[in-house]
């Protein structure tokens, strides 16, 4: 997010591209043939979103490096520079620009979220530096960001019925809540609060704290505060199984604004779904 709170940034790269429709209806499963840089963003009057899956052919990555297709990431030691030259969807605008993330501190390990072990998420960079300059739409700002890598040996609709995930910047480093729900039936609550040196320190968990569901698609939304009440600021994404938000909540004693997230699972592996998906994620090979 902006230091202003107006515009907001969401990149993900994905090997093997979770949502994807082509990877699920895919027989071999091959995560290489199934991958995509999703950039998205969140401006006051409207959003601009794309994610062009690719297979093998435009991949090319080693310990520092991941390009894909016209775009790429590159790590020097100290900075994470993101260059984006996408095309968003189902409208067909540019999506052009520089992202430099400069993480402040790394955390030390990742979280497993099944009871199998099959999932990892690793928060490694909590807090971060950012600055955004786009030529396609004009902008640039500097803000608060957050890095994180997930990686996996099954189907996440597998796993997981439901997940709610935030990530809110205090006065001190920033506090993560992720509440997950399996398909056993049990689930998982983690509470994190690093420190802006990356070490983690003690946090009370916050009280459930309902939402209203998304204007659009119904999507539900719940989330945790220190007094029980929060309130959505922004909806970003609503769509029929996923939504992002800007919310306003109370984390250890402070007032903050968590970008949020809610994900249907259930919803999600509806065919009636995924053959929706293609407007917004469209193919191109070689």
């Amino acid at each position: 997010m902006s230091e202003d709170g107006r515009q907001g940034l969401t990149v993900i790269a994905f090997i093997g591209s979770v949502f994807s429709p082509y990877y699920a209806w895919d027989p071999r499963r091959d995560p290489f043939a199934h991958c995509a840089i999703n950039v998205v963003l969140y401006g006051e009057r409207a959003n601009r979103f794309a994610m062009t899956e690719r297979d093998a052919r435009s991949l090319s990555r080693d310990a520092s490096h991941f390009s894909l297709g016209p775009s790429s990431l590159a790590w020097d030691g100290s900075v994470l520079t993101i260059r984006l030259d996408e095309r968003a969807s189902p409208i067909p605008q540019a999506v052009r620009g520089t992202v430099r993330v400069r993480p402040r501190a790394f955390t030390a390990q990742p979280f497993t979220l099944d009871a199998d072990g099959l999932h990892r998420w690793w928060p490694m960079a909590p807090d971060c530096e950012v600055e955004a300059e786009f030529s396609a739409p004009a902008l640039s700002w500097r803000g608060s960001g957050y890095h994180d890598t997930n990686d996996g040996d099954g189907a996440l609709e597998d796993a997981f019925s439901d997940w709610t995930w935030c990530r809110a910047p205090l006065k001190r480093g920033s506090a993560i809540l992720y509440d997950v729900r399996r398909r056993d039936g049990s689930g998982q609550n983690l509470t994190l609060r690093f420190d802006a040196d990356g070490s983690r320190r003690e946090m009370r968990p916050p009280l459930a704290a309902a939402l209203p569901p998304t204007g659009l698609w119904r999507m539900p939304r719940t989330t945790r505060s220190d007094d029980a009440r929060a309130s959505v600021v922004r909806t970003f994404e609503d769509t029929p199984f996923y939504a992002r938000s800007l919310l306003s909540a109370s984390f250890d004693g402070e007032a903050v604004r968590p970008v949020h997230e809610s994900l249907s699972l259930d919803r999600f592996r509806n065919p009636l779904v995924r053959l929706m998906l293609p407007f917004r994620m469209p193919r191109r090979l070689g």
